[in-house]
């Protein structure tokens, strides 16, 4: 109700524009009296293509009817006498007006409603936030701009249909009366033979009638060639519409969908569904087929009655142009809606999914076309949108590369589903100088064949996965991944296949390994300015604070190893993703795991805090690998602190011992940076102790500590079990030391020989008790 209010207030050329929306079709006095109803209503779920909707639209039909019937039955008094006979008499027009056609009455209601709303907020100058029933609130502006240039369309097309129709009516009396008057030719030549006094006698009156046709044929001439030049006209400029609606659509819409898609694969939001472009194109697709059916019937028309003039030629210009866009509709609306994996590994099941969003508007699925998958290279991309010959060429060799596109009944959807395709061999061109076989860049062709209209046109459709980049061996996989995420990022909408920039701001790329990190993280804690900070510096070696003036990030640092390292900056980053992915991740969400920190800089942010503080920082040396480093007293000088490093535990080590057990084991550690005491921080991840010892087993535990730093350093390991119930109730302990120093060359402590004693100290206890340990009971 709170739009029909804001709309009586509505004046001058506004108002007139609301008051235009009503007549016999829905009296203005229905908006009025059942506003509040009909603004409650659900109008825009219904589908108005959809001839299934109907029974919705029935029930909406029945439902305002007797809500007319039941406010026209409490009026009362003179003046609602009067009110009570309209009211009830609209009940009955609206009844007999839309009962064979409810679908008609949705639409007139959701212009209505839509109009108004429009006019209320050019009035106003800004946008409502009230709800309509749920309707229309949710879509933006350019939705709504949409949706509107549909309804003119919609609009402009039946006008044509009507003038088309009168037209044709008007050109059928013509070709009556030019029969007519080949009659009266035929009576006047007929005349020759009689005798004179006859032919002289009738012969005046059939050459008045002749003129007097003939004047009207010509007149009826002209007046027709004037009917179709305006239909001419007319759909010269509903088709400057629809291309203005479908390059709305196909080249800002559609190809912004395609580029949420790209950005997803870097772990961005997600590309949403495809249901709302689908049912665009499709009305796109019936406004497009409906103008080239009625440019057909023109022509018809005119090859049925020739008149020379224009006319024929702009006919031919209107076909052209009609073709033209439909061509484009179909050839851009058969898109991959499930992308290949972009990392594709040879001889690995894959799957795709490809769409036609038009095939179900267009019938397309009553003749099923075959989709086939071909691998194609970088340069062959570029030739085949040059529109080069590049048949049966191909880059390697996909099993089960063929399917069969399907029409889904419940979702009106055409599309085909690879799931088992494989990569049995790949042929790669010659490389340029360095270049990485994991920055050779693939592509997954789609092609198709299909018939519309009967076989009146014949669509041959194409279309480009994103790009792919195959590999042989796991070990490749993280610099292919880097391949493809700058690929993602950084590539623009109808680029030459696949040129990115070879450098971007270091800024730029931030935001990208962000997104990325994120998504493979799972977390919604991303990465803060210093962490972006340090990886910069990591990656180009630098010292400086200040990213934004780093030089420009490129993209050829992809294959290159870190300085001192033997593998590269996204292999160490990647194997970051991952042990936090399986091991880190709710420490992560914590904020408990600085993680992006140097030695040195661990070392100056503990020095000035008290002993038994500790940090977690990624190490520089290992891939996959995070570290505690922590202050102490120095053993070696007395009143002198150090920083201490534990060798980096990996994902190797996680599977034994979780790092929040770990960190409880150590009981110098104190607090985690800067000041915050580690129970309160790991405490809800320790394991729960150890249960009793079932069937004569005892579960073992590990527990690592480190030594006395006042001491020679060792490294102790314990295992603790309890007895099973035939053995004495009591505790055992087994203790495993070196002599000899666990610290590396760094002065970082080297767990692995350890854990390996560990592991079988912890085979042994898992043998029976009985057998185990029984010379030791007491």
């Amino acid at each position: 109700m709170a739009v029909w209010i804001q709309a009586q207030q509505l004046q001058g050329d506004a108002l007139h524009q609301m008051q235009s929306l009503y007549g016999q079709h829905f009296p203005i006095e229905v908006r009025h009296y059942l506003s509040q109803w009909i603004e409650g209503q659900l109008w825009d779920a219904i589908d108005l293509e959809n001839p299934q909707e109907e029974f919705k639209a029935k029930r909406l039909l029945d439902c305002l009817i007797q809500e007319l019937q039941n406010k026209a039955e409490h009026q009362v008094g003179e003046d609602g006498f009067l009110l009570k006979i309209k009211l009830g008499h609209y009940a009955s027009q609206l009844k007999s007006t839309y009962d064979r056609c409810p679908l008609e009455l949705v639409r007139c209601i959701k212009h209505i409603l839509y109009t108004e709303q429009r006019l209320v907020r050019e009035a106003t100058n800004v946008s409502t936030d009230s709800p309509v029933g749920g309707m229309m609130d949710s879509m933006s502006q350019k939705y709504q701009q949409i949706n509107q240039a549909f309804e003119e369309l919609r609009l402009l097309t039946q006008d044509t249909e009507n003038d088309l129709r009168k037209l044709q009516h008007n050109q059928e009396y013509f070709i009556i009366q030019y029969q007519e008057s080949l009659r009266i030719q035929a009576q006047l030549s007929s005349l020759a033979t009689l005798p004179p006094a006859d032919r002289q006698l009738r012969e005046p009156a059939l050459l008045s009638k002749r003129a007097t046709v003939e004047a009207w044929l010509t007149r009826e001439a002209n007046t027709l060639q004037k009917y179709r030049l305006d239909l001419a006209e007319k759909h010269q400029k509903t088709l400057q519409l629809l291309r203005k609606q479908q390059t709305i659509i196909l080249d800002d819409e559609l190809i912004q969908w395609k580029r949420r898609q790209q950005l997803a694969g870097n772990g961005g939001p997600p590309e949403g569904g495809l249901d709302i472009l689908q049912s665009w194109c499709e009305k796109l697709a019936e406004t497009i087929w409906q103008n080239r059916q009625q440019i057909r019937r023109a022509e018809h028309l005119r090859q049925q009655l020739p008149i020379p003039g224009p006319i024929e030629e702009l006919l031919n210009e209107l076909n052209s142009t009609i073709t033209d866009i439909i061509s484009a509709l179909v050839t851009s609306t058969f898109i991959i809606e499930k992308q290949p994996p972009q990392v594709l590994k040879t001889q690995t099941k894959f799957a795709a999914t490809v769409r036609l969003l038009v095939g179900g508007k267009l019938n397309v699925h009553m003749n099923p076309p075959q989709v086939k998958a071909t691998i194609i290279s970088e340069q062959q991309a570029k030739a085949l949108l040059k529109n080069e010959n590049t048949r049966n060429d191909s880059s390697g060799e996909i099993l089960n590369n063929n399917c069969v596109m399907e029409y889904h009944q419940t979702t009106g959807t055409l599309s085909a589903h690879f799931r088992n395709m494989s990569l049995k061999r790949i042929k790669r061109s010659d490389r340029r100088g360095a270049e990485s076989v994991t920055e050779e860049k693939f592509t997954i062709l789609f092609e198709s064949q299909f018939s519309v209209g009967g076989n009146e046109l014949v669509f041959q459709v194409k279309t480009l996965s994103l790009p792919v980049v195959v590999i042989v061996h796991g070990s490749q996989d993280n610099n292919a991944t880097a391949t493809v995420l700058w690929d993602n990022a950084f590539a623009e909408p109808g680029r030459v296949p696949f040129l990115v920039p070879d450098k971007v701001l270091w800024p730029q790329l931030c935001d990208a390994i962000n997104i990325k990190y994120k998504a493979e993280v799972q977390s919604n804690r991303g990465l803060s300015e210093e962490n972006l900070v340090f990886l910069a510096q990591k990656a180009f070696s630098s010292s400086s604070n200040n990213p934004e003036g780093l030089p420009e990030h490129d993209d050829d640092l992809v294959p290159e190893s870190l300085p001192g390292r033997n593998f590269t900056f996204w292999q160490w980053f990647d194997g970051v993703m991952e042990l936090t992915k399986k091991h880190l991740k709710p420490h992560w969400n914590d904020g408990a795991i600085l993680g992006f920190v140097n030695k040195q800089q661990a070392q100056d942010m503990l020095m000035s805090k008290p002993n038994g503080t500790f940090l977690l920082r990624f190490s520089d040396s290992e891939i996959g690998g995070i570290t505690i480093a922590w202050v102490a007293e120095n053993p070696n000088k007395a009143g002198e602190r150090m920083v201490w490093n534990l060798m980096p535990y990996t994902t190797k080590d996680f599977s034994i011992r979780s790092l929040a057990d770990r960190i409880s084991d150590l009981n110098h550690l104190l607090f985690l940076y800067p000041d915050r005491p580690k129970d309160e921080v790991f405490s809800k991840y320790y394991t729960p102790p150890l249960s009793k010892a079932v069937d004569g087993y005892v579960k073992p535990q590990i527990k690592q500590v480190v030594p006395d730093f006042r001491s020679v350093p060792h490294l102790h390991m314990f295992v603790f079990g309890s007895c099973a119930s035939s053995v004495s109730d009591c505790c055992f302990s087994v203790s495993c030391y070196r002599s000899d120093s666990m610290l590396d060359a760094d002065g970082d402590f080297d767990l692995d020989d350890t854990m390996d004693v560990a592991r079988h100290v912890e085979e042994l206890l898992r043998r029976p008790v009985e057998s185990q340990w029984g010379g030791q009971q007491s």
